[in-house]
Formats: structure tokens, C-alpha cells, sequence
């Protein structure tokens, strides 16, 4: 397994195709979430992906700060693909991307629209709840902060 942290620019066409079908796979299909997905924002994100044989296996996205927040480092659409869900590899995503971030930027604080069910799993790295909650797409969310 093999983690790559690129620029939009620096993402190949079979990479960008991959990211952008497990995402409507999940966020749209799975999730009954009808909203524009392709958003214009991964033209400024770093795209983490997790990858086994060319195949996709989890993935996010990675905003320097004021590039989506003004005053905050985002991270988000954070997922594994259905396949492989259960091995943990959530986990080893969001460490990945904490450990590049941290290496590659000036640190900031990061904040996340976190779907509310998974507050404890970002709890693990340091994000605190930060706003009531509330429907992002009609679907519980929170503000999460790291600092």
C-alpha cells in the first residue's frame, strides 16, 4: 500500500478519475446526498490517497489555510472505500495527512465540517467540537478544531 500527497496539478487523469467516482460512490450514492461534489475547491487541494495496485483506497483533501477557511487549515472528504472499510485505514489516512501536513507547512489550526457520528474518531487526533450541531446536505455535521 502506497500513500501519495499531491497538488491538484500534480495528480494523474486515472487518479483524479478514481477519486472522483469513490466520491460520488460514497458522499452521493451511499449517502443519499444529492449536492455538487465537483466544487471547484480541489483545484487549491492536496489530495491524500491511500492506494493498493492502482486501486483507490481511502482518501481526503487538504486545504492550506485561507484557501477554504480564512483563518483555519481545512481537511475534508475524508473516506474509504466501501471494499475496504473495517481494516482501519481511516485511521491511517488521517494520521498520514496530520504527519505531511505538519511536515510540509507552517502549522495552523485545522478545521473540519465532521459528520456528527464520528466525532470520537477525530477526537483521536486533537479535533475539538467547536459548534452546536447542524445539517450540512441533510446530514448531521459539526465544526471540529485542532490546534
Amino acid at each position: 500500500m502506497d500513500f501519495n500527497f499531491v497538488s491538484f496539478n500534480e495528480l494523474s487523469a486515472s487518479d483524479l478519475y478514481a477519486i472522483l467516482q469513490v466520491r460520488q460512490q460514497v458522499f452521493i450514492l451511499e449517502q443519499n446526498c444529492l449536492y455538487p461534489d465537483i466544487d471547484g475547491n480541489d483545484l487549491v487541494a492536496y489530495h491524500a490517497m491511500l492506494k493498493d495496485d492502482n486501486q483507490l483506497l481511502a482518501y481526503g483533501r487538504f486545504f492550506l489555510k485561507g484557501d477554504f477557511h480564512a483563518d483555519y487549515a481545512s481537511i475534508g472528504r475524508i473516506l474509504v472505500h466501501p471494499e475496504y472499510r473495517k481494516k482501519q485505514l481511516g485511521h491511517a489516512l488521517l494520521k498520514y495527512i496530520l504527519e505531511e501536513v505538519e511536515s510540509r507547512f507552517e502549522y495552523s489550526a485545522i478545521k473540519i465540517s465532521a459528520q456528527t457520528y464520528l466525532l470520537e474518531f477525530y477526537g483521536k487526533y486533537g479535533f475539538k467540537k467547536v459548534s452546536a450541531e447542524y445539517l450540512e446536505d441533510g446530514i448531521p455535521h459539526v465544526d471540529m478544531i485542532k490546534v
